[in-house]
């Protein structure tokens, strides 16, 4: 028998032993009788929004609930392999875009490599489908590559040809980074439907979507671009808190909207976009049915969405960290963040 101090080494061992070969990232599995064939990536990493917290619960969503198998990845120090959303320019994983059948991206400000700006760059041009949330309007501030400048979400060309202005944000999902438009951390966001056609707003007039967090400024969005929410800036921090009775909701901003553009002949990608997205967003059923319904919108799967929207139901324990800079739970790895799908269908 080992005397205790030694037990006790081993026990550390065997656990940075796992640590440091365990995965930086989570697959999440769906149960083999829902199970689609289909590949979701949600790739995470904001300083502000929690989306290391919102990832993986919507990815649990997904697998759990509509049969995808979903990868999440995260912003990992790579001397610690814990999750570090401060860190701007390490996202292990993404080669897994390679197989993926769509992309969900939740980052802000992320300045990659290039060779993990590559695989992200071929998985835009490759015209699948893309799911932006909330700070992926200005998901990129590339400074040490040239070759990915115009990711960056307030890039400018010097001379043409470029592929778009105003970076990933502006140039694919339809809109970068503007200003606030609610007061941040005291008026929160309800949706109110605009396009209640879409297979995307099913459920969502009985299901507003609702969150904490603010309204974001909009400006004109581009001609292929259609708006299926609109943010109604709301005095106070609850679903049922008044409208704001200002300019504010005069015009409302959109939150929420899809475009259909050609990437090359014969092929269109849909995009969906949503300013909403914050972890805590999530606990609204309304936020969680909208995101699901356009993921499968995005995937061309919109006869499977019912008409009181999909199966949004929570997997596991859900609560999520408030909003805020600096606010991240230190010490954790992607899988303290792993749910199971087994006995979640309460």
């Amino acid at each position: 028998r080992y005397p205790r101090r030694m037990r006790t080494l081993l026990v550390v061992l065997a656990a940075l032993t796992a640590l440091a070969h365990a995965d930086p990232w989570l697959v999440l599995e769906p149960p083999p009788e829902i199970a689609r064939g289909q590949t979701i990536v949600l790739v995470s990493g904001d300083e502000e929004y929690r989306s290391e917290e919102a990832l993986p619960q919507l990815g649990a969503i997904l697998a759990c609930r509509q049969g995808f198998r979903c990868v999440v990845l995260f912003a990992i120090d790579p001397d610690s392999g814990e999750i570090n959303p401060d860190n701007r320019s390490s996202i292990p994983g993404l080669e897994h875009l390679g197989d993926a059948d769509l992309m969900i991206i939740a980052t802000r400000f992320r300045d990659l490599p290039e060779e993990d700006m590559e695989r992200i760059d071929a998985y835009v041009r490759s015209g699948k489908p893309i799911i932006g949330m909330r700070t992926a309007t200005h998901a990129f501030n590339i400074t040490g590559s040239e070759r990915f400048a115009y990711y960056s979400w307030n890039f400018e060309p010097k001379s043409e040809p470029w592929p778009w202005r105003g970076g990933f944000g502006k140039g694919v999902l339809g809109e970068t980074w503007v200003a606030h438009h609610g007061d941040h951390g005291h008026q929160s966001t309800r949706g109110e439907i605009e396009a209640s056609e879409h297979p995307i707003a099913r459920g969502l007039e009985t299901h507003a979507p609702w969150g904490p967090t603010d309204v974001y400024a909009v400006g004109e969005l581009p001609k292929d671009a259609k708006v299926i929410a609109r943010g109604a800036v709301l005095d106070g921090m609850t679903p049922d808190a008044p409208k704001a009775q200002t300019d504010k909701n005069d015009p409302m901003m959109p939150i929420a909207w899809t475009r259909e553009s050609e990437v090359r002949s014969g092929t269109t990608r849909r995009v969906f976009t949503t300013t909403m997205g914050a972890a805590t967003d999530l606990q609204s059923e309304g936020t969680r049915m909208m995101l699901v319904n356009a993921a499968l919108w995005a995937m061309g799967l919109e006869d499977d969405i019912p008409a009181d929207g999909c199966d949004v139901r929570l997997v596991g324990e859900y609560h999520p960290t408030d909003f805020g800079f600096g606010g991240f739970i230190k010490g954790r790895t992607p899988g303290d963040y792993r749910a199971s799908c087994e006995g979640s269908e309460k």
